[in-house]
């Protein structure tokens, strides 16, 4: 994991730097965040809206009258991380019976009678559609009763809620520009507890850019589980909405974010193969600010793999797209995600996979063993019948194989005088900085008379086998 990189699966508390609405009622929230980006997002959204109920924000769990968990349903790691937590919040109402312990997100809709009656570990638990509830769910809590809103929306996109940043960086931030999913990948259990795919209003999209640059971020992710069905004004079929207004696609999102202004990096995440289109690259291209990044999960090498992942694409359709994005951005990087060890993996099925790995070159990848999940079309129509072992065995042979690739691709920068947004000091020595280059690629330097926020032309001279070292220089950035 690279410095300063968020990981699929972390944990994050969150302080508000501001308090909303009528002023403080002197409560306050502690939020824990777990998984993926999305979670964050949505962490800031709950902030915002509790802040309005007279809430503020603490990184001190002992000192909160309310404990909200943002939770990842996704592998079964993440599930048990959160039950430990819960399990010692559940200690600390014993010395404070008046605080009250919520779950919010995809375990929310899940697991709500165990958590709530069988376990007794929470007071609320709350679905990622129903955040405007919360006050209304903390008073009944209060009332002596439990809450439960797990409904699913097909409106809601929280469009015009203004996030409380958690970060106090004030350089990067996220920005989701749309919710829920209609992909069915068999493994997945998204389109299960986020709903349908709606794209939100591209204006607010761009006004929350606008105000995240005044403020001094420096660089916004937008966010979505598919980022590359984004669509608003056309409906599924292709028919517009609204005539008298314009149909607005990813493509053009991006290019309309990119113009808020040229020092604000704009990344993204995620895109799915069988959507990606050319029209995306070609903007990626003409904006420098549009960072020559790019995460695209291929899951596994052997389009029958796919096939029974439900992924819609096969190994030759995604190679064409690393073929396109190769082709109109020979520098753009490239990331993937990995599953080993799915349903009726062969080890010729394996071998593909890392024959792909081979053939692309991945800079950074996050890598996994299957793990069935409950509710998934995998979990009713597959065995999950590849021994854990040999499930490990393929996983270390993925890890490893992708070690050798990111070093290459990371030394390839050595020598090169590169762009870098300085994000903040580095874990290992108080006198550098980190930051990342438009390939998402850290790179630590001395601080000089920098600070975090600006931009920095950094020569390197040595790395790691994911980080870059270097110096700040006058010459002229090459990437």
């Amino acid at each position: 994991m690279r410095e300063g990189q968020t990981p699929l699966e972390e944990t994050r508390q969150g302080e508000a730097t501001v308090v909303k609405g009528p002023g403080s009622t002197g409560r306050k929230l502690y939020l824990e965040s777990y998984g993926c980006q999305m979670n964050f997002s949505d962490s800031e959204i709950v902030a915002s809206i509790l802040a309005d109920a007279g809430y503020q924000t603490t990184r001190d769990a002992d000192d909160a009258d309310l404990v909200l968990l943002n939770t990842c349903a996704i592998r079964d790691n993440a599930e048990q991380r959160v039950r430990r937590r819960l399990v010692h919040f559940k200690g600390n109402k014993k010395r404070n019976p008046s605080l009250v312990v919520g779950v919010l997100g995809c375990m929310a809709e899940r697991l709500r009678e165990q958590l709530l009656e069988e376990e007794k570990l929470v007071d609320l638990v709350v679905g990622p559609d129903a955040y405007r509830d919360l006050p209304n769910l903390v008073d009944q809590v209060e009332g002596g009763q439990k809450a439960v809103n797990v409904l699913l929306s097909r409106e809601e996109t929280y469009a015009e809620i203004s996030p409380v940043r958690l970060d106090k960086g004030g350089v990067t931030a996220f920005i989701s520009i749309m919710r829920g999913c209609d992909n069915m990948c068999s493994f997945c259990v998204v389109p299960f507890t986020r709903g349908r795919e709606r794209s939100r209003d591209p204006q607010s999209i761009v006004r929350e850019a606008q105000e995240l640059f005044d403020q001094g971020y420096r660089e916004v992710t937008l966010l979505g589980q598919n980022v590359d069905s984004y669509k608003w004004n056309i409906d599924n079929k292709g028919v517009v909405k609204n005539e008298d207004e314009p149909v607005v696609r990813f493509a053009e999102l991006l290019e309309k974010v990119a113009m808020v202004n040229p020092d604000l990096r704009i990344r993204f995440s995620t895109s799915h193969p069988k959507d990606m289109t050319d029209d995306v690259l070609h903007a990626m291209s003409k904006h420098d600010n549009i960072c020559k990044y790019i995460h695209l999960p291929v899951q596994s090498g052997h389009s029958d793999v796919l096939k029974r992942m439900n992924r819609g694409y096969t190994r030759e359709w995604y190679l064409n797209r690393i073929d396109a994005i190769r082709r109109i951005m020979p520098d753009c990087a490239i990331s993937t995600d990995v599953i080993s060890g799915f349903c009726g993996e062969t080890q010729e099925e394996h071998e593909a996979t890392l024959s792909l790995m081979d053939e692309v070159r991945y800079d950074m990848a996050f890598m996994f063993k299957y793990s069935e999940r409950p509710k998934t079309l995998a979990e009713r129509k597959f065995d999950d019948d590849v021994p854990e072992e040999v499930k490990g065995a393929r996983l270390q042979e993925v890890i490893s194989r992708q070690m050798v690739h990111g070093k290459e691709r990371t030394q390839a920068f050595m020598g090169k005088t590169l762009r870098v947004l300085v994000e903040g000091t580095s874990k290992k020595r108080d006198d550098q900085f980190f930051g990342r280059t438009t390939h998402n690629t850290v790179v630590v330097f001395p601080k000089g008379d920098l600070k975090p926020g600006d931009y920095a032309n950094v020569k390197t001279f040595d790395s790691t086998p994911v980080t870059l070292m270097g110096e700040v220089t006058h010459e002229p950035a090459e990437a």
